[in-house]
């Protein structure tokens, strides 16, 4: 058997750029790759041993917990694939992603891990395999997972996706920043979707208009983002967060913080994945401004803040 002495595999973090809720109601949702935001898995060949270290848990394979069992399941299985089950290495997992903001932190694991090993084990890997596979570990971590995750940590386009239907890359063609902030608070993805669920069955025609309307801003979106519209996506995003807060999973938190933003220069400005708490995204024009408008989300409580740059090699 190829082994190679050292490997990485990488993948980087995703955020909900629009459609989130609405997408559980067939409507359309975009995903968008953050690059600058990293996770890497290394393996490194040994003499004895199956060795791994992270955040969560450093010790051999076979003493993994509960809270790790879907990567524990992803890593038995490529080893019994690749006849590999006496085969001694390391494996050192480092991410960027915090857990629990929306931002594809398992799957970027999973996707990171399946890169890792195929290059360890010298086998081929295509997308097709690399998805299938990293969805070995998401289907134990969340029980009947989407797909998209895992579709955009491993990508470097936005993903358009309608469950059931469509998930593909799509033309991105965008100047300008977006800062992605943590607001403090633990999102609540289940929490939300069930509170929406809620205001479909009481306030029926209101909560399906809403829905509706997030549906054409997310397709209003895919050709803003091919055509570089910064402006008009910059609305669009604001109309979303107004709708977001009218179905009811925003936060106090989150709508300071999207205020913030928009009186700082942000061109607009929402919460992103479940709600109720979790991350928000700012769009902004130029360098000047991002800068401000991450100082001020600081400054307002938001305890992390990224920089991702549109269209240019440089990363902050």
């Amino acid at each position: 058997m190829a082994l190679k002495r050292t490997v990485t595999g990488t993948s980087n973090a995703k955020i909900i750029l629009i459609g989130e809720h609405s997408v559980v109601y067939h409507q359309p949702a975009i995903a968008l790759p953050l690059p600058s935001v990293t996770t890497r898995v290394t393996l490194t060949k040994t003499d004895a041993g199956q060795q791994l270290h992270s955040r969560y848990f450093d010790g051999p394979l076979t003493e993994m917990g509960q809270n790790l069992s879907g990567t524990a399941k992803l890593i038995q299985t490529l080893l019994n694939r690749f006849d590999a089950t006496a085969v001694p290495f390391e494996m050192t997992i480092t991410s960027d992603l915090p857990a629990e903001r929306g931002m594809g932190s398992s799957a970027a694991v999973a996707v990171a891990v399946t890169r890792a090993m195929y290059q360890f084990f010298d086998r081929p890997l295509n997308r097709e395999q690399l998805l299938t596979t990293a969805a070995i570990a998401e289907k134990i971590t969340h029980g009947h997972p989407s797909g998209i995750d895992a579709a955009t940590v491993s990508s470097h386009d936005p993903i358009w996706f309608i469950p059931g239907h469509e998930s593909l890359q799509i033309p991105f063609n965008l100047p300008g920043y977006l800062v992605i902030a943590d607001s403090g608070v633990k999102g609540q993805t289940g929490k939300a979707v069930a509170a929406v669920a809620r205001r479909k069955t009481t306030m029926p025609q209101t909560t399906t208009d809403q829905i509706e309307t997030l549906g054409h801003l997310t397709t209003e979106t895919r050709s803003t983002l091919a055509s570089a519209d910064l402006d008009r996506l910059g609305t669009i995003l604001t109309a979303a967060q107004h709708e977001l807060k009218g179905l009811g999973v925003s936060s106090p938190e989150l709508d300071k913080l999207t205020h913030v933003a928009c009186v700082n220069g942000a061109l607009g400005a929402k919460l992103t994945g479940g709600g109720m708490g979790g991350c928000l995204i700012a769009l902004c024009a130029d360098w000047e401004t991002t800068q401000r408008v991450q100082q001020a989300l600081t400054d307002a409580g938001a305890t992390q803040a990224w920089i991702e740059a549109f269209e240019t090699e440089e990363e902050h």
